[in-house]
């Protein structure tokens, strides 16, 4: 299995005419690779957000335990992604990532199909963690190679807009995953089918699959392994290059880690930056349905399309923070970085008093629910992008993967699983009003860490 995963090794260069023409084709290809691939990781991680809500309704679960099931996806995947990041560099991306994928949309799958009861909810919170903490280390396999990917096949000074870009994918995908767990719900309704929050489970995994077939034919591992030069010197583009690392090196894991990472200050900062980053991105998102279902604000149908434009929105935000980056600050991410959050702030106050501004306003709880999700979802996707990339652009390539995972571990570890998840979901089962103030000074804080790692980029 060892050998399956072993990286391509470099192949004599093709002709010098083809170049060019082969190179803008398997960039396309595995650029889309990449983008389908790490969406798709998305129709079976966050699941549980939108059929929690019929769950507890049903008495198999409560909010509590619903953050505690949740959190193992958290849990397992910050520190999946920090140790699969440290094996992607030294593996097949193509192979890493489909392999990744088609095991977990399996794992998924499979939670439609457990025995849940009402009569011990304890069994049921049991068997959900056991099933989210294995799709959590199977998620880690998703981002690392496409960093990788991204690293080799787009050069330093188109990167940053570059990976913005495909930074995109994980809101296409968790936007998607609201619009085919709503079709599946409806179809189980047609067959009568009484347990329709099954089908947030069954049909997006089935989905997955089909695109980790996509996967298998577009990705390639790197230029080099295609017969095509390294793509600094295709693109005469050799800025910011850290290291002459060879194709195919296997850089010792004590220098990734503690040489390239830990000893690096920066890094460490941008880590703590990330964790609030992400509290905000999973508080305010994984919530939301449910939050907004059991107020009253929205219907279930109405908080699943919510929860679809507040992802599809983030696409567009990530695209113009990225453009931002690369137009006004040189590729610099910290910059931008604060003047988004400064905004998700603003978002997340309007999220904490929609009864308040609706009662005084007059105008219904829905639409300021809206506006703030928009704003939010509009605003916070562009830092969990840069605030990787910041991390990437501070070390070779060939440890990419290693610095990935280990600003990921923050994010997913401290701001997803711990702060969003548990603390939380413990606050909203007394109080939502409370659980949703906590959105609003985790933003603060986020702004605050994005500003003290501005230097980092003085260079």
């Amino acid at each position: 299995m060892r050998n399956f995963f072993e990286p391509p090794k470099a192949k004599p260069l093709i002709s010098a005419d083809k170049i060019d023409k082969t190179f803008r084709s398997m960039r396309f290809k595995v650029f889309m690779g990449s983008f389908l691939g790490y969406a798709a990781y998305y129709l079976v991680r966050k699941n549980l957000s939108l059929a929690s809500a019929d769950m507890i309704a049903e008495g198999l679960i409560d909010k509590q335990g619903v953050g505690i099931a949740a959190s193992a996806v958290s849990i397992a995947y910050a520190f999946s992604k920090f140790i699969m990041g440290t094996l992607s560099d030294r593996s097949d991306a193509r192979k890493f990532l489909t392999v990744g994928l088609v095991i977990a949309a399996l794992v998924m799958m499979s939670v439609g199909f457990l025995p849940f009861s009402a009569s011990n909810m304890a069994i049921n919170v049991a068997m959900l963690f056991v099933f989210m903490l294995f799709v959590g280390v199977l998620s880690g396999m998703g981002w690392p190679p496409c960093g990788r990917v991204m690293a080799y096949w787009f050069s330093n000074n188109e990167r940053s807009f570059k990976m913005s870009l495909w930074n995109t994918s994980h809101t296409i995908g968790a936007g998607t995953l609201g619009i085919i767990a709503l079709f599946g719900v409806g179809i189980f309704a047609d067959l009568g089918i009484e347990q329709t929050w099954r089908a947030n489970f069954i049909f997006p995994s089935a989905v997955a699959l089909v695109i980790a077939l996509f996967c298998w034919w577009a990705l390639r591992d790197t230029p080099e392994s295609c017969g095509l030069p390294s793509v600094a010197d295709w693109r005469n583009d050799h800025s910011g290059v850290k290291t002459k690392e060879k194709v195919g090196e296997k850089v010792p894991f004590k220098t990734q880690l503690f040489d390239y990472v830990l000893k690096n200050k920066w890094i460490w900062m941008i880590a703590f930056a990330n964790a609030f980053v992400y509290m905000v991105r999973y508080g305010v998102g994984d919530w939301s349905p449910t939050y907004l279902q059991e107020t009253g604000i929205m219907t279930a149908a109405e908080s699943k399309l919510a929860f679809s434009i507040h992802n599809y929105v983030g696409a567009v935000g990530t695209i113009i923070c990225g453009w931002i980056s690369a137009k006004f600050f040189k590729g610099k991410c910290a910059p931008p970085n604060v003047i988004f959050m400064t905004l998700v702030t603003i978002g997340a106050l309007i999220y904490w008093q929609v009864p308040a501004l609706a009662a005084a306003t007059g105008i219904a709880a829905k639409v300021w629910a809206y506006v703030a999700l928009i704003l939010i979802g509009f605003c916070i996707y562009g830092p969990v992008a840069l605030v990787t990339i910041q991390a990437v652009n501070l070390v070779p390539k060939n440890a990419t993967g290693t610095a990935a995972g280990f600003v990921g571990l923050f994010g997913y570890l401290v701001g997803d699983s711990l702060l969003s998840k548990i603390i939380v979901g413990g606050i909203a089962d007394r109080s939502w009003d409370a659980a949703n103030l906590t959105m609003v000074i985790g933003a603060a804080l986020g702004i605050l860490l994005c500003i003290l790692t501005i230097r980092s980029e003085k260079n």
